[in-house]
């Protein structure tokens, strides 16, 4: 069972849900269980969908891919959600197209120590989400401060303030109603050309 609650397949769907299942199919052309958990009720599908696609793929986006998926990964490993930091560290991974580079990223996320991979905005950036993450109540302006003095704009916290915001909703989503990878295609940019991007 890939969730706790009714997902509808693909061949059981009515011509309106299987249109809103050909807008938010992965590039893969899979319809992955974070989408599919929606299609009881597919408004929420299509509105989950376009803010995934505006945090981490829209081309306005300043910062790197790479980094954004790293935050993604490191909220997901703070709210325990395999799922999500599944996905999203294979596509960090993807991304910095550095294997070493990026086992040593995931172990330290995974040991709660940024700061043994990362400096300046990438380490002001993570410690923003992980504080937003456990400590929402506690969040002051220094918070943001701290990452304008690391060399951050203000279109960048957005970003990653963003980020932030939307792993917490989705591991949420995930776990809260049990939904498994069973079935799904791992990461977004299977079969897709590798963008220019590369960490450094």
């Amino acid at each position: 069972m890939a969730a706790w609650i009714k997902m509808i397949a693909d061949e059981d769907a009515p011509p309106s849900l299987r249109r809103v299942f050909d807008h938010v199919r992965a590039p893969s052309g899979s319809l992955d269980n974070v989408m599919r958990i929606h299609s009881l009720r597919p408004h929420t599908m299509a509105g989950h969908y376009d803010f995934y696609m505006s945090v981490l793929h829209h081309p306005d986006n300043a910062l790197p891919g790479w980094l954004l998926e790293v935050i993604a990964s490191y909220v997901s490993i703070l709210n325990d959600c395999d799922y999500s930091l599944t996905n999203h560290f294979a596509n960090a991974r993807h991304l910095m197209r550095d294997d070493a580079k990026a086992d040593a990223v995931i172990a330290a996320l995974k040991s709660d120590t940024p700061e043994a991979v990362f400096a300046g905005k990438e380490l002001a950036a993570l410690r923003y989400a992980g504080k937003l993450t456990r400590q929402p109540g506690d969040m002051s302006r220094t918070d943001v401060e701290a990452m304008r003095e690391a060399g951050l704009e203000d279109g960048e916290i957005l970003e990653i303030n963003q980020v932030c915001g939307y792993f917490n909703y989705v591991n949420r989503l995930l776990n809260g109603l049990g939904v498994t990878l069973q079935g799904d295609t791992i990461g977004y940019y299977k079969d897709r050309p590798d963008p220019e991007e590369v960490a450094p």
